[in-house]
């Protein structure tokens, strides 16, 4: 079975921001050894995200020194940014059942019934787990769920 990670496309897990007060360290910590276990597969790692993704994606690899191919996937991406008051597109009631179906799919390992639509709405970034749906084989383990700043993060593996 093809390994696959999950991670968020947090601006936060760039090197820059990983300053004397690391604003999320144990997203960067678990997503760090998400990224190292992919790199245990030989032939390198295949990138599914979005633009800001991309950015993240490179910055993880180069931190846990894995190197771009084909052998397994790295998918970047995130639930609704609209879960609180504070969050960066405000409170919108949705959020929360978009995210628990996500997930839920995301660990079943199928992405079938998820409403892409609903994701634009509230700011989910789903670009890159939206073209993993055919690299994803349930079950999933979550190693981190979590929800900082209003924003659904998650890491996440699928794969032996």
């Amino acid at each position: 079975m093809t390994r696959v990670v999950l991670v968020p496309g947090a601006l936060a897990l760039l090197p820059a921001y990983a300053s004397q007060v690391d604003p999320l360290p144990e997203l960067r910590a678990a997503a760090l050894a998400a990224v190292r276990w992919l790199g245990e597969v030989p032939g390198g790692v295949e990138v599914l995200a979005d633009p800001q993704g991309e950015r993240v994606a490179d910055a993880l690899l180069e931190a846990a020194a894995v190197r771009r191919g084909s052998g397994a996937y790295l998918v970047v991406g995130n639930g609704s940014a609209k879960r609180s008051e504070k969050a960066p597109g405000h409170l919108d009631e949705r959020s929360s059942a978009f995210d628990d179906a996500l997930r839920s799919a995301l660990v079943a390992g199928d992405l079938g019934g998820v409403d892409w639509s609903l994701a634009g709405d509230l700011w989910a970034a789903v670009d890159g787990i939206r073209r993993a749906a055919d690299v994803i084989a349930g079950p999933a383990r979550v190693d981190l769920d979590d929800d900082p700043y209003g924003v659904q993060y998650w890491v996440m593996r699928w794969g032996a």
